[in-house]
């Protein structure tokens, strides 16, 4: 018959226990004072880094977006505020300030052609045109960032990503899957027709037409009845090119 332990076997075995505990949190508190004195280090060395490559960061967008990589990896937002050493050193968060109000103007121009949805590559070249004269260079990546700031101002601001396009949306209009498919299908010509949506996405007419009709009530789609096949084409400015060349007429 196999003995049981006793009292004092018991008591060993709590203790060594204890020690193992005290062991793991010794451990866990070194580990967690060494990153946080790396992390310092490597704060610093940002730093150092901005001081040096400053003129860089702020003409040359794709050095500026690597920067902000490097931030992200030790923790540091540079548009977290527009006081403090960020943006005494670099002015970037006026930089994208100025970019979010001029994101914003753009957004609302274009709104009644477009329906407050805009493709995120024609919205950089519209904002491009408009800044010829500034000394910073505009990228994807910074639409994106400053983008993401206008988000304090309530639902609306956002970008989405539909099929292989990213598109800024300016209203707080919620796209169900339906419209979303439709978007993707129309990237291809930037319009469809109700026998086309019936057909590559095997839907029923009322289906397709229920869908393509709410979004030309939302202003995302124009209607085309100008063909000699009879059939009505729906055009979505947020896909084509249809809202940069009015855009770069009127702003």
């Amino acid at each position: 018959m196999r003995r049981r332990p006793g009292i004092g076997g018991l008591q060993t075995a709590a203790a060594t226990r204890d020690q193992y505990r005290l062991l793991g949190e010794n451990v866990a508190k070194l580990r967690t004072d060494l990153m946080k004195e790396q992390l310092s280090t490597f704060r610093s060395q940002l730093e150092d880094f901005a001081r040096k490559h400053k003129n860089d960061i702020r003409k040359n967008p794709a050095f500026r977006s690597q920067f902000h990589e490097m931030c992200a990896k030790v923790g540091v937002d540079p548009l977290a505020s527009n006081k403090g050493f960020w943006a005494e050193l670099l002015g970037i968060g006026d930089f994208y300030y100025e970019l979010g109000v001029q994101i914003v103007d753009i957004c609302l121009a274009t709104r009644p052609i477009n329906g407050g949805l805009i493709n995120l590559e024609e919205l950089c070249k519209i904002l491009s045109q408009r800044r010829k004269g500034a000394r910073e260079a505009v990228s994807e990546d910074d639409c994106l960032r400053a983008i993401s700031k206008l988000k304090v101002l309530g639902s609306g601001f956002e970008v989405i990503t539909v099929g292989k396009r990213k598109l800024v949306r300016s209203v707080p209009t919620e796209l169900k899957k339906d419209h979303n498919e439709i978007l993707e299908l129309s990237q291809s010509q930037g319009f469809v027709m109700v026998e086309e949506v019936e057909r590559r996405l095997s839907w029923s007419t009322g289906r397709a037409t229920d869908a393509l009709e709410t979004l030309l009530d939302e202003g995302l789609a124009m209607i085309d009845d100008g063909h000699r096949d009879g059939q009505r084409r729906y055009w979505f400015p947020c896909v084509s090119s249809v809202s940069s060349f009015v855009a770069s007429d009127t702003l």
